[in-house]
């Protein structure tokens, strides 16, 4: 495997696969870690991003957690059955335990909430082995991380806020007043 030294942000040839169907996201980390030294590829949807991996059998990899054509942990799979030692990150906007550990379980090596940047993105791939990256510098608040989950059950209830107030298990009008308000600050 092609190394990293974390520290002159020099690469060695590494390629890295970037598979997120957000392509102005997908772009700007893709140039930033090009800065950085990485090869990079980019996928927007699970069935390109199986392709590329099978193709380029990358060392390096950051995946969407949720993509337009399915889950991101399809292509964690593919990459870990073609690349044995890659080094896989999974990028999520809506970050829970649940899915951390299916991620780890479907082969992944670390996971991140969105937004991150592309010192965290490094940080995680360039990690010793069993080592944990260093804290985010600017972590999410606990009111952002609540109001972020309510906006995707929000969402993925089709924004009806009595669907979403149920499985939510709180009064409708309490949600009303929460989803009426502006997102609060990071």
């Amino acid at each position: 495997m092609q190394t990293m030294d974390a520290h002159s942000n020099t690469a060695t040839a590494a390629k890295l696969l970037i598979v997120d169907d957000d392509d102005r996201l997908a772009g700007r980390l893709a140039k930033a870690m090009e800065r950085r030294g990485f090869l990079v590829e980019t996928a927007g949807s699970v069935m390109e991003g199986k392709e590329r991996a099978e193709l380029s059998r990358p060392a390096y990899a950051v995946v969407d957690l949720r993509l337009g054509d399915g889950s991101g942990l399809d292509v964690v799979q593919t990459l870990r059955n073609v690349r044995a030692d890659a080094r896989i990150i999974v990028l999520t906007g809506y970050g829970n335990i649940a899915t951390a550990v299916a991620a780890v379980k479907a082969g992944a090596t670390d996971y991140l909430t969105k937004p991150a940047d592309a010192d965290q993105v490094e940080a995680a791939l360039l990690a010793e082995e069993g080592r944990m990256p260093p804290p985010p510098e600017n972590p999410m608040s606990a009111d952002r991380v609540r109001w972020e989950h309510i906006q995707r059950i929000y969402e993925q209830c089709d924004r009806n806020v009595s669907e979403t107030a149920r499985r939510l298990r709180m009064h409708r009008r309490t949600l009303q007043r929460i989803l009426a308000k502006y997102a609060p600050r990071p």
